[in-house]
């Protein structure tokens, strides 16, 4: 049975695009399917035929801030009250977006960032389903809460402890959330918080982290949620023409993540000692033949076309680079990135992190000898059907609540 189904997405292109793969899923099993996010992104839903509903939420400019690079960068909780005051107001705009864009909707699935999923879920009297690339959600004692924990391990039991500090980070806001529920909502003081989710889903690939022991029937790992280019993006002449006239290059590029100004330049010089050609997103670079800028490649393309990908370990694009086969250089920012680049060079298909560029040279050339074992796990994760496991998910849910 269809149902009208309502995406809450907030954050980076990082954040939003795996739920525009989900989207997809969902219209192509016969849902209507609404996606809000950040308005920035519309006419990139659009460009895959997925309605839209704008959120007045501009984190990639909040980002850019020096509260939002201490965010970034320093203790998260920290940072956090810091920002409440600067965030506060585009927070209250992007709960008010979202209640716009649920009318009339069967089930929410909701990235945690967008904070009205649960008090939306118990307002309208539908399902809520958690949905994240970051394990953050759920208690276990395998590793400590990602982001929020530089340590790779405190011990189990104060790995399970851990996520008491998401509850605490998502508790920034709770005034804000607070007055939207009265005034907006018509609802109660949640003294102890919204009813929990029904399930929790992760969008990412066991062959990366294997999932915990201790972790509940209802919080499933479905592989990561891969979206092709869309049906109108065509490669620009100049990158085709220079990826077709020598080696495969090595891909630099660091996502939504404030980079100093002088970062091409160490970038470029690094790869040229490492002896290879370069394809740097993000930075400015002089042009020169054996480097070229580029700006806005779907990574499900590019990735397939170049020998290394060196990057900040953002999730979408460990997994973009991990499924197309290479292996990777990861230079952690912070957030949840430190966590991933522990755990891709745990597979073999990585080095160690980077946590310095002058020892990007080096490791690119580590990365190199590392091929055989990212090819080998570039072919386990395509063969994962990964949006196919989160709609049935979804759907089976849906079917338990309706009995």
């Amino acid at each position: 049975m269809s149902s009208h189904v309502t995406i809450l997405a907030a954050g980076t292109r990082g954040d939003v695009q795996p739920y525009v793969a989900l989207a997809l899923g969902l219209l192509d099993a016969g849902h209507d399917v609404t996606l809000a996010a950040n308005a920035e992104f519309e006419a990139f839903a659009r460009a895959y035929g997925v309605p839209f509903s704008p959120l007045r939420a501009d984190y990639l400019t909040l980002a850019d801030t020096p509260e939002g690079r201490a965010a970034l960068k320093g203790n998260p909780l920290t940072a956090s009250r810091r920002m409440r005051k600067l965030a506060a107001p585009m927070i209250r705009r992007m709960l008010d977006d979202a209640w716009v864009a649920a009318q009339d909707t069967d089930a929410i699935v909701h990235h945690p960032k967008s904070l009205a999923g649960p008090h939306l879920s118990e307002r309208l009297g539908v399902p809520a389903y958690a949905a994240c690339a970051v394990p953050m959600l759920t208690p276990t004692r395998a590793f400590p809460v990602p982001g929020l924990v530089k340590a790779a391990s405190l011990g189990p039991a104060l790995n399970h402890a851990s996520y008491r500090l998401a509850a605490a980070a998502a508790r920034t806001y709770k005034g804000t959330v607070a007055s939207w529920r009265e005034e907006t909502l018509d609802l109660p003081h949640a003294p102890h918080g919204p009813r929990p989710t029904t399930i929790t889903l992760y969008a990412y690939s066991e062959a990366v982290l294997p999932r915990p022991s201790d972790w509940r029937a209802d919080t499933i790992v479905t592989g990561y949620w891969f979206l092709p280019p869309a049906p109108s993006w065509k490669p620009d002449p100049e990158l085709q023409r220079f990826l077709g006239t020598g080696a495969p290059p090595v891909y630099v590029g660091f996502g939504s993540m404030p980079t100093e100004p002088g970062t091409g330049a160490q970038v470029v010089a690094a790869l040229r000692r490492a002896g290879v050609r370069g394809l740097i997103a993000g930075m400015d670079i002089a042009p020169a033949d054996d480097m070229l800028a580029v700006k806005d490649v779907p990574h499900e393309w590019l990735f397939e076309r170049v020998a290394v990908t060196v990057h900040h370990g953002g999730a979408g694009t460990v997994g973009a680079g991990l499924r197309a086969g290479k292996p990777a250089v990861i230079v952690p920012q912070g957030v949840d990135q430190p966590f991933w680049a522990r755990a891709v060079h745990t597979t073999g298909a990585a080095p160690k992190p980077v946590d310095d560029l002058t020892h990007l040279a080096d490791a690119i050339t580590a990365a190199t000898r590392l091929t055989p074992c990212a090819a080998d796990l570039g072919r386990l994760l395509r063969r994962e059907h990964s949006t196919h496991v989160a709609v049935a998910q979804l759907g089976g849910a849906a079917a338990r609540l309706a009995a």
